[in-house]
Protein backbone atom coordinates (compact mmCIF):
# COMPACT_ATOMS: atom_id res chain seq x y z
CA UNK A 1 0.00 0.00 0.00
CA UNK A 2 1.53 3.52 -0.73
CA UNK A 3 0.63 6.83 0.45
CA UNK A 4 1.90 9.97 1.79
CA UNK A 5 3.18 10.80 4.85
CA UNK A 6 1.15 13.89 7.27
CA UNK A 7 2.24 15.70 9.99
CA UNK A 8 1.34 17.30 13.62
CA UNK A 9 0.48 20.83 13.55
CA UNK A 10 3.33 20.99 16.48
CA UNK A 11 5.74 20.18 13.72
CA UNK A 12 6.82 15.88 13.58
CA UNK A 13 5.96 14.37 11.08
CA UNK A 14 3.19 11.54 11.45
CA UNK A 15 2.33 8.39 9.27
CA UNK A 16 -0.45 8.94 7.06
CA UNK A 17 -3.92 8.52 8.61
CA UNK A 18 -5.83 8.94 5.02
CA UNK A 19 -4.46 5.55 3.47
CA UNK A 20 -6.26 3.84 6.05
CA UNK A 21 -9.44 3.76 4.23
CA UNK A 22 -7.33 2.71 1.14
CA UNK A 23 -6.63 -0.17 3.04
CA UNK A 24 -9.72 -1.29 4.07
CA UNK A 25 -10.91 -1.25 0.66
CA UNK A 26 -8.81 -3.60 -0.37
CA UNK A 27 -10.28 -6.27 1.84
CA UNK A 28 -13.09 -6.83 -0.68
CA UNK A 29 -15.44 -8.12 1.69
CA UNK A 30 -15.94 -7.83 5.14
CA UNK A 31 -13.66 -11.30 7.04
CA UNK A 32 -15.54 -13.19 9.26
CA UNK A 33 -12.90 -15.35 10.67
CA UNK A 34 -12.45 -15.22 14.69
CA UNK A 35 -9.09 -14.12 16.57
CA UNK A 36 -7.11 -16.96 17.06
CA UNK A 37 -3.74 -16.93 18.84
CA UNK A 38 -0.40 -17.82 16.54
CA UNK A 39 1.22 -21.72 16.53
CA UNK A 40 4.20 -21.66 18.83
CA UNK A 41 5.83 -22.62 15.93
CA UNK A 42 5.79 -18.61 15.34
CA UNK A 43 6.66 -17.24 17.94
CA UNK A 44 7.48 -17.99 21.44
CA UNK A 45 5.37 -17.96 24.24
CA UNK A 46 7.14 -17.44 27.56
CA UNK A 47 5.08 -19.66 30.39
CA UNK A 48 3.87 -18.47 33.48
CA UNK A 49 4.52 -20.28 36.73
CA UNK A 50 1.21 -21.35 38.34
CA UNK A 51 2.31 -20.06 41.93
CA UNK A 52 3.24 -16.54 39.74
CA UNK A 53 0.22 -14.11 41.25
CA UNK A 54 -1.12 -11.45 38.61
CA UNK A 55 -2.69 -8.09 39.39
CA UNK A 56 -3.79 -6.46 36.27
CA UNK A 57 -1.33 -8.03 34.43
CA UNK A 58 1.43 -7.44 36.79
CA UNK A 59 3.17 -9.83 39.21
CA UNK A 60 6.28 -10.09 41.55
CA UNK A 61 7.92 -11.29 38.17
CA UNK A 62 6.20 -10.81 35.68
CA UNK A 63 4.32 -8.46 33.27
CA UNK A 64 1.40 -9.90 31.07
CA UNK A 65 1.74 -7.58 27.86
CA UNK A 66 -1.08 -7.76 25.11
CA UNK A 67 -0.53 -7.64 21.04
CA UNK A 68 -2.78 -7.69 18.24
CA UNK A 69 -2.10 -7.96 14.72
CA UNK A 70 -4.00 -8.81 11.89
CA UNK A 71 -2.23 -11.60 10.84
CA UNK A 72 -4.56 -14.04 8.75
CA UNK A 73 -5.81 -11.12 7.15
CA UNK A 74 -7.54 -11.17 3.26
CA UNK A 75 -4.59 -8.88 2.48
CA UNK A 76 -1.62 -11.43 3.45
CA UNK A 77 0.21 -12.22 6.19
CA UNK A 78 2.87 -10.29 5.39
CA UNK A 79 0.46 -7.20 5.14
CA UNK A 80 -0.01 -6.06 9.26
CA UNK A 81 2.40 -8.70 10.96
CA UNK A 82 5.49 -6.76 10.94
CA UNK A 83 5.58 -4.51 14.02
CA UNK A 84 4.14 -7.92 16.06
CA UNK A 85 7.54 -9.18 15.17
CA UNK A 86 9.63 -5.86 15.87
CA UNK A 87 7.70 -6.25 19.31
CA UNK A 88 8.53 -9.76 20.21
CA UNK A 89 12.32 -9.38 19.32
CA UNK A 90 12.45 -6.09 21.27
CA UNK A 91 10.51 -8.42 24.31
CA UNK A 92 13.14 -11.33 24.26
CA UNK A 93 16.00 -9.52 24.46
CA UNK A 94 15.08 -7.64 26.86
CA UNK A 95 13.82 -10.82 28.42
CA UNK A 96 17.57 -12.39 28.18
CA UNK A 97 18.76 -9.32 30.20
CA UNK A 98 16.72 -9.86 32.87
CA UNK A 99 13.63 -8.01 31.88
CA UNK A 100 12.41 -3.94 33.37
CA UNK A 101 13.13 -3.62 37.13
CA UNK A 102 13.24 -7.79 37.39
CA UNK A 103 10.50 -8.57 35.77
CA UNK A 104 10.10 -10.03 32.90
CA UNK A 105 7.78 -9.98 29.75
CA UNK A 106 5.01 -12.22 28.98
CA UNK A 107 3.72 -11.98 25.60
CA UNK A 108 -0.21 -12.83 24.90
CA UNK A 109 -0.50 -12.22 21.10
CA UNK A 110 -3.93 -12.32 19.00
CA UNK A 111 -4.45 -12.97 15.40
CA UNK A 112 -7.94 -10.86 14.94
CA UNK A 113 -8.07 -12.10 10.99
CA UNK A 114 -8.19 -8.46 10.28
CA UNK A 115 -11.96 -9.03 10.96
CA UNK A 116 -13.50 -6.01 13.30
CA UNK A 117 -15.58 -9.56 15.09
CA UNK A 118 -12.10 -11.01 15.32
CA UNK A 119 -10.94 -7.89 17.02
CA UNK A 120 -13.76 -7.94 19.68
CA UNK A 121 -12.57 -11.51 20.35
CA UNK A 122 -9.45 -10.71 21.11
CA UNK A 123 -9.70 -7.91 23.14
CA UNK A 124 -12.21 -9.36 25.36
CA UNK A 125 -10.05 -12.14 25.62
CA UNK A 126 -6.71 -10.58 26.06
CA UNK A 127 -8.12 -8.38 28.68
CA UNK A 128 -11.51 -10.13 30.40
CA UNK A 129 -9.67 -13.54 30.49
CA UNK A 130 -5.90 -13.71 30.34
CA UNK A 131 -5.84 -10.11 32.13
CA UNK A 132 -3.06 -8.74 30.51
CA UNK A 133 -1.55 -5.23 31.90
CA UNK A 134 -1.15 -2.96 28.36
CA UNK A 135 -0.59 -3.81 25.14
CA UNK A 136 1.99 -3.12 22.84
CA UNK A 137 3.11 -4.01 19.07
CA UNK A 138 -0.47 -3.44 17.71
CA UNK A 139 -0.73 -3.89 14.35
CA UNK A 140 -4.75 -3.69 13.82
CA UNK A 141 -7.11 -3.42 10.50
CA UNK A 142 -10.28 -3.03 11.90
CA UNK A 143 -9.80 -1.92 15.71
CA UNK A 144 -13.41 -2.56 16.22
CA UNK A 145 -12.70 -2.83 20.10
CA UNK A 146 -10.86 -0.08 20.12
CA UNK A 147 -13.84 1.49 23.00
CA UNK A 148 -13.70 -1.28 25.12
CA UNK A 149 -9.87 -1.28 25.61
CA UNK A 150 -10.28 2.50 26.16
CA UNK A 151 -13.05 2.12 28.86
CA UNK A 152 -10.98 -0.24 30.45
CA UNK A 153 -8.26 2.19 31.32
CA UNK A 154 -5.81 -0.67 29.55
CA UNK A 155 -2.97 1.08 27.97
CA UNK A 156 -2.50 0.68 24.15
CA UNK A 157 1.51 1.80 23.40
CA UNK A 158 2.54 2.43 20.01
CA UNK A 159 0.36 0.84 17.99
CA UNK A 160 0.37 1.87 14.21
CA UNK A 161 -2.83 3.84 13.66
CA UNK A 162 -4.08 2.05 10.77
CA UNK A 163 -8.08 3.05 11.36
CA UNK A 164 -9.32 6.22 13.36
CA UNK A 165 -9.58 4.46 16.83
CA UNK A 166 -5.63 6.15 17.63
CA UNK A 167 -7.55 9.47 16.70
CA UNK A 168 -10.52 9.21 18.61
CA UNK A 169 -9.99 7.38 21.98
CA UNK A 170 -8.11 7.98 25.53
CA UNK A 171 -5.52 5.58 26.72
CA UNK A 172 -4.44 4.71 22.87
CA UNK A 173 -1.23 5.90 21.99
CA UNK A 174 0.00 5.52 18.06
CA UNK A 175 3.46 5.17 17.47
CA UNK A 176 3.39 8.84 16.11
CA UNK A 177 2.06 10.69 18.64
CA UNK A 178 -0.46 12.78 18.32
CA UNK A 179 -2.10 16.50 19.17
CA UNK A 180 -6.04 16.24 19.39
CA UNK A 181 -8.32 15.50 22.11
CA UNK A 182 -9.00 12.19 21.56
CA UNK A 183 -12.20 12.23 23.95
CA UNK A 184 -14.22 10.06 22.25
CA UNK A 185 -14.72 12.00 18.83
CA UNK A 186 -12.16 11.96 16.02
CA UNK A 187 -9.64 14.46 15.40
CA UNK A 188 -11.10 18.36 15.84
CA UNK A 189 -14.81 17.59 15.23
CA UNK A 190 -14.34 15.03 12.89
CA UNK A 191 -11.50 16.97 11.21
CA UNK A 192 -7.88 15.67 10.45
CA UNK A 193 -4.82 17.98 9.93
CA UNK A 194 -1.58 16.94 7.96
CA UNK A 195 1.24 19.05 6.97
CA UNK A 196 2.89 19.08 3.22
CA UNK A 197 6.38 18.24 4.28
CA UNK A 198 6.78 15.58 2.01
CA UNK A 199 5.92 17.54 -1.05
CA UNK A 200 8.41 20.19 -0.04
CA UNK A 201 11.51 17.97 0.41
CA UNK A 202 10.79 16.71 -3.48
CA UNK A 203 10.23 19.98 -4.47
CA UNK A 204 13.13 21.78 -2.66
CA UNK A 205 15.35 19.06 -2.75
CA UNK A 206 14.93 17.15 -6.10
CA UNK A 207 13.24 19.85 -7.91
CA UNK A 208 10.26 18.32 -8.75
CA UNK A 209 7.09 20.60 -9.71
CA UNK A 210 4.79 18.17 -11.95
CA UNK A 211 3.45 15.88 -9.40
CA UNK A 212 0.69 12.80 -10.42
CA UNK A 213 -1.54 11.07 -8.01
CA UNK A 214 -2.89 7.97 -9.45
CA UNK A 215 -5.72 6.12 -7.55
CA UNK A 216 -8.50 3.53 -8.59
CA UNK A 217 -11.52 4.13 -9.37
CA UNK A 218 -13.00 3.43 -6.00
CA UNK A 219 -14.19 6.00 -3.56
CA UNK A 220 -11.66 5.46 -0.32
CA UNK A 221 -9.27 5.60 -3.02
CA UNK A 222 -10.17 8.42 -4.83
CA UNK A 223 -10.87 10.46 -1.42
CA UNK A 224 -7.22 10.07 -0.69
CA UNK A 225 -5.94 10.99 -4.21
CA UNK A 226 -8.01 14.37 -3.78
CA UNK A 227 -6.30 14.69 -0.38
CA UNK A 228 -2.97 14.73 -1.74
CA UNK A 229 -4.07 16.15 -4.41
CA UNK A 230 -5.20 19.36 -2.48
CA UNK A 231 -1.58 19.01 -0.45
CA UNK A 232 0.61 19.03 -3.98
CA UNK A 233 -1.37 22.04 -4.99
CA UNK A 234 -0.62 23.82 -1.35
CA UNK A 235 2.65 23.08 -2.15
CA UNK A 236 2.91 25.05 -5.42
CA UNK A 237 3.09 21.77 -7.87
CA UNK A 238 0.95 21.46 -11.28
CA UNK A 239 -1.03 18.44 -10.37
CA UNK A 240 -1.87 15.37 -12.80
CA UNK A 241 -4.51 13.24 -11.64
CA UNK A 242 -4.82 9.73 -12.97
CA UNK A 243 -7.74 7.17 -12.02
CA UNK A 244 -7.48 3.75 -12.93
CA UNK A 245 -10.31 0.74 -13.18
CA UNK A 246 -9.49 -1.52 -10.07
CA UNK A 247 -10.91 -4.59 -11.95
CA UNK A 248 -9.07 -4.09 -14.89
CA UNK A 249 -6.23 -1.34 -14.40
CA UNK A 250 -5.35 0.19 -17.86
CA UNK A 251 -1.31 1.02 -16.85
CA UNK A 252 0.17 1.09 -20.19
CA UNK A 253 -2.43 3.82 -20.65
CA UNK A 254 -1.80 5.74 -17.55
CA UNK A 255 2.38 5.49 -18.10
CA UNK A 256 1.62 6.91 -21.44
CA UNK A 257 -0.31 9.73 -20.59
CA UNK A 258 2.47 10.51 -17.51
CA UNK A 259 4.93 10.97 -19.70
CA UNK A 260 3.13 12.61 -22.41
CA UNK A 261 2.34 15.61 -19.77
CA UNK A 262 5.87 15.71 -18.36
CA UNK A 263 5.14 14.56 -14.72
CA UNK A 264 8.73 14.40 -12.96
CA UNK A 265 7.45 12.67 -9.39
CA UNK A 266 4.69 9.72 -9.03
CA UNK A 267 2.17 9.41 -6.01
CA UNK A 268 -0.24 6.88 -5.45
CA UNK A 269 -3.25 5.61 -3.69
CA UNK A 270 -3.07 2.03 -4.96
CA UNK A 271 -1.86 -1.18 -3.37
CA UNK A 272 1.47 -2.45 -3.60
CA UNK A 273 1.04 -4.84 -6.43
CA UNK A 274 -0.43 -2.09 -8.21
CA UNK A 275 2.60 -0.32 -7.89
CA UNK A 276 4.75 -3.16 -9.38
CA UNK A 277 2.56 -2.76 -12.47
CA UNK A 278 2.30 0.75 -12.40
CA UNK A 279 6.35 1.25 -12.37
CA UNK A 280 6.81 -1.71 -14.80
CA UNK A 281 4.28 0.16 -17.30
CA UNK A 282 6.50 3.21 -16.82
CA UNK A 283 9.84 1.81 -17.61
CA UNK A 284 7.82 0.52 -20.52
CA UNK A 285 6.60 3.52 -21.85
CA UNK A 286 10.33 5.20 -21.06
CA UNK A 287 9.11 7.60 -19.02
CA UNK A 288 12.20 8.92 -16.65
CA UNK A 289 10.94 10.04 -13.22
CA UNK A 290 12.55 11.96 -10.37
CA UNK A 291 10.90 10.00 -8.32
CA UNK A 292 8.48 7.63 -7.62
CA UNK A 293 6.91 7.73 -3.71
CA UNK A 294 6.13 5.22 -1.57
CA UNK A 295 5.54 5.26 2.50
CA UNK A 296 6.65 3.71 5.57
CA UNK A 297 4.35 0.67 5.49
CA UNK A 298 6.25 -0.13 1.72
CA UNK A 299 9.58 0.66 2.84
CA UNK A 300 10.71 -3.22 3.26
CA UNK A 301 13.08 -5.59 1.72
CA UNK A 302 10.93 -6.91 -1.04
CA UNK A 303 11.33 -4.05 -3.46
CA UNK A 304 13.43 -6.10 -5.62
CA UNK A 305 10.60 -8.95 -6.25
CA UNK A 306 8.01 -6.14 -6.38
CA UNK A 307 9.35 -4.61 -8.48
CA UNK A 308 11.58 -6.92 -10.67
CA UNK A 309 9.80 -6.15 -13.84
CA UNK A 310 10.68 -1.98 -13.31
CA UNK A 311 14.60 -1.66 -12.55
CA UNK A 312 14.32 2.15 -13.81
CA UNK A 313 11.50 2.82 -11.91
CA UNK A 314 12.78 0.53 -8.90
CA UNK A 315 15.70 2.70 -8.34
CA UNK A 316 13.68 5.86 -7.84
CA UNK A 317 11.97 4.59 -5.66
CA UNK A 318 11.51 6.70 -2.37
CA UNK A 319 9.70 6.25 1.17
CA UNK A 320 9.53 8.62 4.10
CA UNK A 321 8.58 8.19 7.35
CA UNK A 322 8.69 9.68 11.23
CA UNK A 323 11.61 6.43 11.62
CA UNK A 324 15.12 6.41 11.16
CA UNK A 325 16.37 3.67 8.23
CA UNK A 326 15.98 0.04 9.43
CA UNK A 327 19.42 -0.25 7.08
CA UNK A 328 21.23 2.38 9.19
CA UNK A 329 23.38 0.25 11.59
CA UNK A 330 25.61 2.86 12.55
CA UNK A 331 22.55 3.89 14.55
CA UNK A 332 23.10 1.49 18.09
CA UNK A 333 19.36 1.30 18.52
CA UNK A 334 18.65 0.59 14.59
CA UNK A 335 21.97 -2.08 15.27
CA UNK A 336 20.42 -3.86 18.33
CA UNK A 337 17.48 -4.23 16.26
CA UNK A 338 18.88 -5.94 13.52
CA UNK A 339 20.62 -7.96 15.98
CA UNK A 340 17.74 -9.22 17.72
CA UNK A 341 15.78 -10.15 14.63
CA UNK A 342 18.76 -12.03 13.48
CA UNK A 343 19.15 -14.00 16.63
CA UNK A 344 15.07 -14.29 17.09
CA UNK A 345 13.50 -14.20 13.96
CA UNK A 346 16.01 -15.66 11.57
CA UNK A 347 13.59 -16.11 8.57
CA UNK A 348 12.37 -12.80 8.47
CA UNK A 349 15.64 -11.28 6.84
CA UNK A 350 14.48 -10.93 3.61
CA UNK A 351 11.30 -9.62 4.69
CA UNK A 352 13.01 -6.77 6.92
CA UNK A 353 10.75 -3.10 7.07
CA UNK A 354 9.84 -0.44 8.98
CA UNK A 355 7.36 -1.79 10.26
CA UNK A 356 9.00 -4.21 12.16
CA UNK A 357 11.49 -1.45 13.43
CA UNK A 358 8.12 0.60 14.81
CA UNK A 359 7.19 -2.67 16.35
CA UNK A 360 10.18 -2.92 17.96
CA UNK A 361 9.91 1.44 19.08
CA UNK A 362 6.29 0.41 20.28
CA UNK A 363 8.08 -2.42 22.81
CA UNK A 364 10.65 0.37 24.00
CA UNK A 365 8.12 3.41 24.51
CA UNK A 366 5.97 0.57 26.66
CA UNK A 367 9.08 -0.62 28.37
CA UNK A 368 10.60 2.68 29.30
CA UNK A 369 7.03 4.12 30.69
CA UNK A 370 7.22 0.69 32.93
CA UNK A 371 10.66 1.07 34.45
CA UNK A 372 9.85 4.96 35.41
CA UNK A 373 7.31 2.82 37.59
CA UNK A 374 9.86 2.02 39.79
CA UNK A 375 8.88 -1.20 41.79
CA UNK A 376 4.98 -0.06 41.95
CA UNK A 377 3.98 -0.56 38.14
CA UNK A 378 0.40 0.44 37.89
CA UNK A 379 -1.49 1.78 34.67
CA UNK A 380 -1.87 4.80 36.14
CA UNK A 381 2.09 5.35 36.08
CA UNK A 382 2.01 4.60 32.34
CA UNK A 383 -0.67 6.75 31.46
CA UNK A 384 1.52 9.43 33.75
CA UNK A 385 4.81 8.57 31.53
CA UNK A 386 3.12 8.51 28.02
CA UNK A 387 1.17 12.19 28.62
CA UNK A 388 4.10 14.07 30.13
CA UNK A 389 5.09 17.01 28.05
CA UNK A 390 8.25 15.46 27.39
CA UNK A 391 8.79 14.88 23.96
CA UNK A 392 9.76 10.79 23.69
CA UNK A 393 12.11 9.46 20.63
CA UNK A 394 12.15 5.63 21.52
CA UNK A 395 16.22 6.32 22.01
CA UNK A 396 16.51 8.07 18.46
CA UNK A 397 14.27 5.90 16.90
CA UNK A 398 11.59 7.82 16.04
CA UNK A 399 11.48 11.83 15.82
CA UNK A 400 10.40 13.47 18.92
CA UNK A 401 6.92 13.29 19.60
CA UNK A 402 4.41 13.56 22.48
CA UNK A 403 0.71 13.67 22.98
CA UNK A 404 0.19 17.01 24.12
CA UNK A 405 -3.25 18.59 22.86
CA UNK A 406 -2.55 21.36 20.83
CA UNK A 407 -4.53 23.28 18.42
CA UNK A 408 -4.03 22.97 14.70
CA UNK A 409 -2.47 25.76 12.74
CA UNK A 410 -2.31 27.20 8.90
CA UNK A 411 1.32 25.88 8.60
CA UNK A 412 3.96 23.96 10.23
CA UNK A 413 7.89 23.35 10.36
CA UNK A 414 7.68 18.81 10.05
CA UNK A 415 10.86 16.82 10.00
CA UNK A 416 10.95 13.64 8.10
CA UNK A 417 13.32 10.68 6.87
CA UNK A 418 13.75 9.76 3.59
CA UNK A 419 15.56 6.98 1.69
CA UNK A 420 15.96 5.55 -1.71
CA UNK A 421 15.94 1.94 -2.86
CA UNK A 422 19.50 1.05 -5.12
CA UNK A 423 20.24 -2.08 -6.34
CA UNK A 424 23.81 -1.49 -5.96
CA UNK A 425 23.55 -1.48 -2.09
CA UNK A 426 23.33 -4.18 0.61
CA UNK A 427 26.67 -5.32 -1.38
CA UNK A 428 24.60 -5.87 -4.39
CA UNK A 429 21.52 -7.43 -3.19
CA UNK A 430 19.86 -3.97 -3.29
CA UNK A 431 18.51 -1.73 -0.49
CA UNK A 432 17.53 1.39 1.10
CA UNK A 433 19.85 4.21 1.35
CA UNK A 434 18.90 6.86 3.45
CA UNK A 435 18.86 10.41 1.60
CA UNK A 436 19.56 12.82 4.29
CA UNK A 437 21.71 13.68 6.77
CA UNK A 438 19.93 13.62 9.51
CA UNK A 439 16.15 13.01 9.67
CA UNK A 440 15.90 15.42 13.09
CA UNK A 441 17.33 18.37 10.77
CA UNK A 442 15.06 17.39 7.33
CA UNK A 443 12.33 19.79 7.97
CA UNK A 444 10.20 22.19 5.62
CA UNK A 445 7.66 24.59 6.81
CA UNK A 446 4.40 24.39 4.98
CA UNK A 447 0.43 24.79 4.94
CA UNK A 448 -1.14 22.52 6.57
CA UNK A 449 -4.10 20.96 5.25
CA UNK A 450 -7.74 20.05 6.78
CA UNK A 451 -9.56 16.71 5.62
CA UNK A 452 -12.20 14.42 6.58
CA UNK A 453 -10.93 10.96 7.43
Amino acid sequence: MAAVPVGKASGVAKSPKAWRAVAAFLLLGALTGCGTRLPASAFSQAAASPANVFIDGVSATQIKVGMIDSITSALGVDAFSGPGYGARAFFDALNATGGVNGRKIVVDQCDDSGSGLGNKQCVHKLIDTDHVFAFAGNSILEYAGAAYVSSQDVPDVGGQPIGQAYDQYPHLYAIYGSDEPRQGTVGWNGRLYGGTEVYEYFKQRLGAHIAAIVAYNQPDSVRFAQYTAAGLRAAGYSVVSEQVDFALPNFAATASDLKARGVQVVFDAIDTSGNGRLCAAIDQVGLSLIAKVTTVQSWDQTVASTYSAAPHCRNVLYATSSDRNYADTKYPEVAAFRAAMQKYFPDRQDKLSMWELEGWASAQWLTDAVASCGASVSRACIEQFMNRPQKYDAHGLILPTDFVVSQPKSTQNGCLNVARWQDSAEGGKGGWVTQVPDMNTNCFTGPVISYAP
